[in-house]
């Protein structure tokens, strides 16, 4: 059992969103997320629960039972394809970066590191589904939605992109982090003004997507989020050598922001 072969469970109300549909949609995203990708986390869950509310934000219930199972929630509009399979997504990215057990409250100064991560993932696997939806639509005669998530994707990219056009090219990372870091160790979620970080990773993702398997290294120390980002990176390093991973998405971080 690993996190692409986990059962997923639905629950609450899907309105007009038939359920059946919407299994299949999750399904979708999550294979065009992870296929390929090393899974090598040693906390990985039973299960996925996948929770509709009718209001709030999406996000990781971080309960106590089933104490085995994943809980994501999110907040779609009726038959919302794109929108579902982006919220289910960004949260699927925190399941595998082990934000997923009863104890893994994300907390600053490295919040902002994690919810960057977990964007970029979910961008990347948007763009693999838009790609997948074409060629092998899930449902009948419906290859033309494919489209529609490719721009819901772009969309979400042209959003960063606007917020990092001070920042140049990514050989200038360093300079934008440099310049935002205070900020960015008080943002206490996702935020535009992680923008930069946020392209640079799903850059390296479409050269190397086995640097993917590095997330499930991450949040294995205790602390987690709460220690300053150059112990974090060192932490995720060693974290990386004791469950088996590539070990080189730390390396690049610390890299892109100037650390080394």
């Amino acid at each position: 059992m690993n996190l692409l072969s986990a059962p997923i469970e639905l629950r609450g109300d899907w309105k007009a969103s038939p359920p059946n549909d919407v299994s299949v949609v999750v399904s979708r995203m999550r294979s065009a997320s992870l296929d390929g990708i090393p899974l090598c986390s040693d906390r990985q869950p039973n299960g996925l629960i996948v929770d509709r509310h009718p209001a709030g934000p999406p996000a990781i219930w971080l309960h106590g039972e089933p104490r085995d199972k994943a809980w994501i929630i999110v907040d779609i509009s009726d038959l919302q394809w794109c929108q579902l399979s982006y919220q289910f997504g960004h949260e699927l990215g925190h399941v595998l970066c082990n934000s997923w057990e009863p104890f893994a409250n994300a907390v600053v100064p490295c919040r902002w590191l994690e919810e960057a991560l977990v964007e970029a993932f979910a961008i990347r696997g948007l763009g693999l589904l838009a790609r997948s939806w074409l060629e092998n639509p899930p449902f009948t005669n419906d290859q033309a939605y494919g489209a529609e998530i490719e721009k819901y994707r772009d969309d979400l990219v042209g959003r960063y992109e606007a917020a990092s056009s001070d920042t140049g090219s990514r050989g200038k990372l360093s300079l934008w982090y440099k310049e935002k870091q205070s900020t960015l160790e008080k943002i206490g979620g996702l935020n535009a003004a992680e923008g930069p970080i946020i392209l640079a990773l799903v850059a390296r993702f479409n050269e190397d997507q086995t640097l993917i398997s590095d997330y499930g290294a991450v949040n294995r120390w205790p602390g987690r989020s709460g220690v300053p980002v150059e112990d974090y990176l060192s932490l995720w390093e060693s974290s990386c050598k004791q469950i088996g991973s590539g070990g080189k998405l730390p390396v690049a971080i610390r890299a892109m922001l100037g650390l080394s």
